[in-house]
């Protein structure tokens, strides 16, 4: 049996990851006790991953629209909308360019 480890999708470190219980659908869920966070290590909906998050964050402050920023992706719109909403720094951003 090969034990692999696994690293926290939010810090990255690898010492404190435990299991923590699964998802409603039976997804083995993690928590790193350096950072306190749950996570899973593959995400069954993308816009759940803090990656897509993040790039989503980035593709608008450089001024790809929301649909084009969706269809890069491989997210809905309304996802790209909510994240960007949900993102005050972004808009800060966003209106002092405009």
């Amino acid at each position: 049996m090969v034990l692999e480890a696994v690293a926290c999708k939010h810090c990255g470190k690898t010492q404190h990851v435990k299991r923590y219980g699964t998802t409603r659908a039976g997804t083995q869920r993690y928590r790193c006790f350096d950072c306190g966070r749950t996570f899973v290590q593959t995400y069954t909906h993308k816009a759940r991953d803090p990656l897509v998050k993040e790039r989503i964050t980035q593709m608008v402050l450089n001024g790809a629209g929301i649909r084009d920023t969706a269809r890069v992706l491989g997210v809905n719109r309304n996802t790209v909308s909510a994240q960007f909403k949900k993102n005050r720094a972004a808009r800060a951003v966003v209106k002092s360019s405009m």
